[in-house]
């Protein structure tokens, strides 16, 4: 489905409810397609522990990142 950024501004409870059935609804400004409304779906992660992501994930002196921001916390109290 498309829509315009007019028919999002006095529309939104009518394209949410179409998002909720399961449609995707496209939004165009100035004819141009420029956003994206889809239904939303919670991913459950699938490990137990925290993985290590960003700025962490690459650096091999930090296993474990909860114990590592806790004993830099540890200096604050």
């Amino acid at each position: 489905m498309r829509a315009t950024a007019k028919d999002l501004r006095f529309h939104s409870k009518e394209l949410i409810n179409s998002v909720s059935r399961g449609e995707e609804v496209i939004i165009t400004f100035r004819g141009k397609p420029c956003a994206k409304l889809v239904p939303y779906r919670e991913f459950k992660k699938k490990t137990k522990e925290k993985e290590l992501f960003g700025m962490w994930k690459d650096n091999d002196n930090v296993n474990n990142i909860d114990e590592y921001i806790r004993s830099l916390r540890r200096g604050r109290f």
